[in-house]
């Protein structure tokens, strides 16, 4: 599977999120303690907002490790952004290339996800014929995920991003039961308008993928008042993740089974998800 997190809040090196933390995202794409795969090395992908300009982000993406990449090496030490995704792949069968790895980006949305829909060759035709045709011919790869992601914007992820997903999982488990799949959709993903970012926990075994959020910076200063970083974020910033980024005490919160997340300016919230039947 793969390892990912969202970074939303005060404008930051991206060097301070993907290598600094003692279980960093490039420290999990060799030795992830959660993930199915120890080693997610299938790949990778940054895409970030600018703090001018959040209508289309920038994407990094190349088919080799994380964790000796130049290139990502050097950006991280210049790109500040206050809202970006970062990925690490393990692929799941499908091609080790460059338009299969994430996040991918739509006009000004971006998605990553983590898991994979059972069967999907299988499947594949059925969902793609699902894909409004104004969008199909921006498909760039043959992930699972990619699909996912456009059968999202079909659906209206511009005007309801919850609705949205709870359609595309839908369509995703009618079309497995249709082909004898018994547990089709195993996800957790991501997906921003470069406002906000909604995070989702779902399978329909009903034992989904790790996912975590950080506690809310104002809880996390009392607790530890010593802390240099966290007199330097905002009380808005916020990360979600595969899996903790480190150890800190009271830092991590498990998102629940069957959930989705918002993080927005204001009050983030927790909410129940489940797939609309299609």
């Amino acid at each position: 599977m793969c390892r990912w997190l969202a970074y939303s809040g005060t404008p930051m090196l991206l060097d301070t999120i993907l290598y600094k933390p003692a279980h960093s995202l490039i420290d999990q794409s060799l030795h992830s303690k959660l993930g199915v795969e120890t080693t997610n090395g299938d790949g990778f992908g940054v895409g970030w907002y600018t703090e001018d300009d959040n209508s289309t982000p920038a994407l990094l993406r190349d088919v080799g490790p994380a964790w000796n990449n130049r290139n990502l090496r050097e950006i991280a030490d210049h790109v500040r952004s206050p809202l970006f995704f970062a990925h690490i792949r393990a692929s799941t069968g499908t091609a080790v290339q460059q338009s299969n790895c994430h996040p991918f980006r739509h006009g000004r949305w971006m998605f990553m996800h983590n898991g994979g829909i059972s069967g999907f060759h299988l499947m594949r035709r059925d969902l793609c014929l699902l894909v409004d045709p104004a969008l199909f011919a921006d498909i760039e790869g043959t992930t699972d995920s990619e699909v996912m992601f456009y059968l999202a914007l079909t659906f209206g992820l511009d005007q309801d991003p919850p609705a949205a997903v709870a359609r595309m999982a839908g369509v995703v488990e009618r079309a497995g039961r249709e082909h004898g799949v018994e547990f089709p959709l195993q996800m957790t993903l991501a997906v921003t308008d470069g406002e906000r970012v909604w995070a989702f926990r779902y399978s329909t075994q009903g034992a989904s993928r790790s996912l975590f959020y950080s506690s809310r910076v104002d809880a996390l200063r009392r607790l530890h008042p010593d802390m240099a970083f966290l007199q330097e974020v905002s009380d808005e910033t916020r990360l979600v993740v595969s899996e903790p980024l480190g150890d800190l005490p009271g830092a991590w919160n498990e998102v629940p089974e069957s959930t989705y997340g918002l993080v927005q300016p204001g009050a983030d919230s927790l909410h129940p998800f489940a797939p609309v039947p299609a």
